[in-house]
């Protein structure tokens, strides 16, 4: 008895305790999914930052783009000079003709110095070149110009040659790899080819776009995938991005690297590239079965017509060429039998146009420097303003169409050339999204929103399996979407921040069987925990949505008062979030956000001037310049870098006099501003602070600053 009952409380007790255990066990899962719950929230919320920021960055690009093209539009050049300068530094797409092109990049002609140590290129080449210019770039060399304008030179040659659309063949090879975005990121090239080994006869690359910009290496990038395409044609296939077009690359970094890099031969370095970037293809197809493009697709997307488009016409997709539209206005007109001016009468009277053109106003005397400051900002930006508007308006109202582009101007005779340049924006800018239908790509300001109804659509008219694109950075490198009919694949590891996200490259056998591999370039990035890695991401990107807020300060207090009926200082917290949305327009929860960006409050009201000052407080210690003016650097910077370059036609990093009196005679020709030239040469000589001849970008800042302090 005393035994069973010793056996029994052993037992009672063990039951107990093995209770407690689970219980305990229970408590430790509970808290850990909440934890990794807490970290997917987070990591959701910082990928939403960067994402929203980069796409309104485009999106500004574009407006900014479409703000120059109108004035290009309304602008009526007085004399042949004028004429072929405004063409050269607006509408450097226009290519030259082949002998010119020829005459222009002239290799030969430059001389490789005895000193010369990097790698020395001959042609036809061989395997052995690309090895050498591989190892060359890992220790930092640089690629002399006359090699470099030799092989874009016979890049050139090779991409005429080719169709709009590749074609692949996995019987050809063992499989085909396809790599998504680079980005200038040359350490994610090196670790594909350790990884998968390099380009042979035995194993195809397509590369889908987006080769350049953001990063410090696109030049490699492009010099190591042309010689490869020249050495293996059959085996290396690129298709174009949205970044392999010059106006973009006039923001985004490309334009400058190659100009500080080659500092002496930068200008016809450039040139090349922004040609050899309109002769490469716009997409691939795999076996017949998949179709590979940067963007995406549209609900008017035709592989027909693709493949006929004369793809070298459009060297910026962000811009149509509108050259002969004036003459095919005349023509219809002249068949109507119609005179010009009767027909400027008629619409005249049929849709009154806003005017743009204020009452000539004489300039005040340069000699007072602040007085004609203010009135050239004064004059000038009530006229962009107004344009700014114009563009909007057009933007806007194209809600129907499946890309920006506004069609409803377009004459009869001109819709062949809109409907082409309309297929390659939309493939080049395009994202797929979940919801049904197809419409404009409010958020890039480009393309189109594509649902798995359209996908469906492309795939069963051209006998499709499904669709590889890139144009989008994704956390694990790669992400389907559409019942897994689309891939999206982006090689560009780290693209916001060490840590944020994985590249990948997939590779397609005779199966056509999808195998991803995922990679981290950067060494810093693997000895990071979870929790360290998100942290690190989400102080960057915080960090770089307190400097957008800080870059809308003024707009944000006129949203703050009109919550602020009483003027008492303070808004509720759910207004602080409803009005932040309303100025930014980034589409990000700013409830969820607000404990990072906003101290919190018993009462739930928040001190929006103070908010603002801590704000202004964080930049200042970062840039010693009075906070009004430190806000409109802030936000304008980028425009007035691209600004800048525009206006610098041969990219030498300077604006000479010549320059800048022709830009200034084509603002103030349009905004009707009487200005002398002596009036202009004596603009031009008070920006050039360290009296050399010329206005570097710096010296162009610093008299956008000066000017917007005389008119504070």
């Amino acid at each position: 008895m005393g035994s069973g009952s010793s056996i029994s409380v052993n037992y009672k007790y063990s039951l107990q305790k093995s209770e407690k255990a689970f219980k305990a066990a229970v408590l430790i899962q509970q808290w850990y999914r909440r934890y990794v719950a807490r970290l997917e929230m987070r990591r959701r919320c910082t990928w939403r930052i960067f994402q929203s920021i980069e796409y309104s960055c485009e999106q500004d690009q574009i407006k900014l783009h479409n703000f120059f093209s109108y004035l290009m539009d309304q602008f009526t050049p007085s004399s042949s000079k004028e004429r072929d300068f405004i063409s050269r530094m607006f509408i450097s797409g226009e290519s030259y003709k082949e002998a010119e092109l020829e005459k222009y990049c002239d290799y030969e002609s430059i001389s490789v110095p005895d000193s010369y140590t990097g790698p020395r290129l001959t042609f036809p080449l061989l395997p052995d070149h690309a090895t050498a210019l591989l190892e060359a770039f890992k220790q930092k060399q640089q690629l002399h110009a006359r090699y470099v304008l030799h092989l874009l030179h016979e890049t050139r040659k090779h991409l005429k040659q080719l169709p709009n659309i590749s074609h692949v063949s996995t019987c050809y090879s063992e499989e085909v790899t396809v790599c998504g975005d680079l980005h200038g990121q040359l350490d994610d090239l090196f670790l594909i080819f350790y990884k998968n080994g390099l380009p042979s006869p035995s194993k195809s690359y397509v590369f889908n776009g987006d080769f350049v910009d953001r990063g410090k290496q696109s030049l490699e990038i492009l010099i190591i995938l042309f010689a490869f395409l020249l050495i293996y044609p059959k085996e290396v296939h690129l298709n174009r991005g949205n970044h392999e077009d010059h106006v973009v690359n006039l923001r985004y970094g490309f334009t400058k690297e190659v100009t500080q890099k080659y500092k002496v031969h930068g200008k016809k370095i450039l040139r090349m590239f922004q040609n050899v970037f309109c002769w490469l293809p716009l997409a691939t197809l795999i076996d017949q079965k998949v179709l590979v493009i940067h963007g995406g697709i549209s609900d008017t997307t035709d592989l027909d017509m693709l493949e006929k488009i004369q793809r070298d016409k459009y060297i910026s997709v962000l811009r149509m060429k509108k050259g002969m539209e004036p003459n095919r206005r005349a023509e219809t007109q002249d068949m109507n039998g119609e005179s010009r001016a009767e027909a400027d009468a008629a619409g005249t009277k049929a849709a009154p146009r806003t005017s743009l053109q204020p009452q000539a106003a004489q300039a005040p005397s340069t000699a007072n420097r602040t007085e004609f400051s203010r009135w050239v900002r004064q004059t000038a930006q009530e006229q962009i303003d107004t344009c700014r508007r114009l563009v909007d308006i057009s933007e806007s109202e194209s809600s129907t169409c499946s890309s920006m582009a506004s069609l409803k101007d377009v004459d009869e005779l001109g819709w062949t050339h809109q409907e082409e340049w309309k297929q390659i924006l939309d493939i080049l800018w395009s994202d797929p999204v979940p919801q049904e239908g197809c419409s404009a790509n409010t958020v890039r300001g480009g393309g189109c929103y594509f649902g798995p109804d359209v996908t469906e659509k492309i795939l069963e008219k051209y006998n499709l399996q499904f669709l590889i694109r890139s144009h989008e950075c994704k956390q694990e490198g790669y992400e389907f979407c559409h019942n897994r009919k689309v891939l999206t694949i982006f090689s560009a590891s780290n693209y916001y921040e060490i840590g944020s996200n994985r590249g990948a490259y997939v590779k397609l056998g005779p199966d056509l069987i999808p195998h991803f591999v995922q990679y981290q370039a950067n060494k810093t990035a693997h000895t990071l925990t979870m929790t360290q890695r998100i942290s690190r991401v989400e102080e960057s990107a915080f960090r770089a949505l307190r400097e957008k807020l800080f870059a809308h300060t003024s707009a944000l207090i006129s949203a703050f008062k009109a919550y602020d009926k009483d003027n008492t200082g303070r808004i509720t917290l759910s207004n602080w979030a409803m009005a932040v949305e309303s100025v930014l327009r980034l589409g990000l929860p700013w409830r969820m956000l607000r404990p990072q960006l906003v101290r919190s409050t018993e009462d739930g009201m928040l001190e929006y001037k103070s908010w603002l000052d801590d704000l202004a407080m964080e930049q200042r210690s970062q840039e010693h310049i009075q906070s009004s003016l430190l806000e409109v650097i802030y936000r304008n910077k980028s425009n007035l870098e691209t600004i800048f370059r525009i206006i610098d036609k041969d990219h030498s990093g300077l604006i000479s006099f010549e320059e800048f009196q022709q830009t200034w005679k084509l603002f103030s020709s349009h905004m009707n501003i009487e200005v002398t030239d002596d009036g202009i040469n004596d603009l031009v000589r008070s920006i050039d602070f360290n009296k050399d001849g010329n206005i570097d970008f710096n010296e162009f800042l610093e008299a956008f600053r000066l000017v917007k302090q005389c008119q504070s």
